[in-house]
């Protein structure tokens, strides 16, 4: 592709960036001085009349609560709040609850996610003071409703978020950014930027293994590891979507990686096979299709893209006309090189470790979905596997797939170069 039309490329991706909203949302952190807030315990009281969600916190902090639908959940964030708690703790529901979940939401923001049986409303909601001997106290009623009134309330909810922007400091548009003049041998000069992506994070702990290896952590694990095999050549350009135990959302990801032009994203996880499915082992590589190459490859990208939801994200809706285009503009010659380096990463991998029979896939991931950057996401095995689960957690292990990812990454750029020389 010449200069112009690899600037017109470019013009045409940042303006239907802004119309699709692929952009990074970036979040204001709580004031500092609630740091150090510890979240000790947490139970549910009541039935299906009234449920009480009872939090126990070192010391008392602000709050903001709202309610999402499909499926219904209400969400709750709160400071920078540590959760020493047992990981296993919101497992079981009771009454209206029938799961809940915590976590590193964002830097500055823990977030607690509570599934409900069906429509609620929230009766009351407050926090104790800490006092004779006993914690500060969140605590949360919640008393059922049916859905047209659950949705009302949603949108009371919605009306004051916007009035409250209103009152806030009008946001400047963003604007064309001016176009780099093409320098001399720019391909010759600036060095390939690899994009890693740990899956998971946060309060989204993904998969958990039968020896209680989070999915969460063991890919961040990987992902350092890697980062760091591929810095050693000084080749490379490398960034990661996450560095700590914070969660990101999925269009987030991509977003970070085409605004920094990337020219590879690589979506690292680690599976959990279904029950019956047990003895599930090996390695698989996966790059985007809208049609999934098998019943287990749709499942797994349906599982994956619940990522948003996990955590307490209202999904936007999209034009499906835009992502079409997006597609039918880039995408074609994109997936061509997503597909080679899959092939490439899979002949690298077959002489250190097992693969899944077929280990080339395809399915219609969310995270893949940056139009102008080829993108893979690998499923290192299966943590429902405990001798598997055993191997993905060893450093040795780690090490010696990082150092074969690594090679394979090496080489699709000596073959393919780089996609945009800006």
């Amino acid at each position: 592709m010449g200069n112009r039309g690899l600037v017109s490329l470019q013009l045409i991706l940042f303006a239907l960036t802004i119309v699709t909203g692929w952009s990074v949302t970036t979040t204001t952190a709580y004031s500092q001085s609630y740091s150090g807030t510890v979240a000790k315990s947490a139970r549910l009281v009541g039935d299906g009349l009234r449920t009480r969600f009872v939090v126990d916190l070192s010391r008392s902090v602000p709050f903001n609560l709202f309610t999402l639908q499909d499926p219904y959940r209400i969400v709750v964030d709160l400071p920078n709040v540590s959760f020493q708690m047992p990981p296993d703790i919101g497992n079981k529901g009771r009454g209206l609850v029938s799961a809940f979940r915590y976590g590193l939401f964002a830097k500055g923001k823990s977030r607690i996610v509570i599934d409900v049986t069906g429509p609620v409303k929230i009766d009351k909601s407050f926090v104790l003071k800490r006092g004779s001997g006993q914690p500060a106290r969140f605590v949360l009623d919640l008393i059922p409703t049916d859905r047209t009134t659950f949705i009302q309330e949603l949108q009371k909810q919605k009306q004051r978020q916007a009035q409250k922007s209103k009152t806030k400091l009008p946001v400047k548009l963003a604007t064309l950014p001016p176009i780099p003049k093409p320098k001399s041998s720019p391909r010759a000069k600036r060095k390939p930027l690899v994009f890693i992506d740990p899956g998971h994070g946060g309060i989204d702990p993904g998969a958990v293994g039968s020896l209680g290896t989070r999915e969460k952590t063991v890919v961040l694990q990987f992902s350092r590891l890697l980062k760091k095999e591929l810095e050693k050549s000084g080749q490379l350009r490398v960034r990661m979507t996450r560095n700590t135990d914070v969660f990101v959302p999925l269009k987030s990801r991509t977003a970070l990686a085409r605004r920094q032009k990337a020219d590879l994203f690589l979506s690292i996880h680690a599976d959990s096979a279904p029950k019956g499915y047990r003895k599930a082992r090996g390695a698989t590589v996966y790059t985007l299709s809208e049609k999934a190459s098998d019943l287990e490859a749709r499942q797994l990208a349906q599982r994956e893209n619940r990522s948003d939801i996990i955590a307490g994200v209202q999904l936007p809706t999209e034009s499906q006309d835009i992502a079409d285009i997006l597609i039918d503009l880039v995408q074609r010659e994109t997936k061509n090189y997503s597909v080679s380096f899959a092939n490439l990463l899979v002949g690298r991998l077959k002489n250190e470790i097992v693969l899944r029979k077929d280990p080339v896939r395809f399915a219609n991931f969310q995270v893949l979905k940056a139009p102008d950057v080829p993108s893979l996401l690998v499923e290192l095995g299966y943590l429902s596997t405990p001798q598997e689960e055993k191997l993905i957690r060893s450093r040795d292990w780690q090490r010696k797939v990082a150092r074969s990812v690594a090679r394979a990454i090496e080489t699709y750029f000596k073959r393919h170069g780089i996609r945009n020389p800006y």
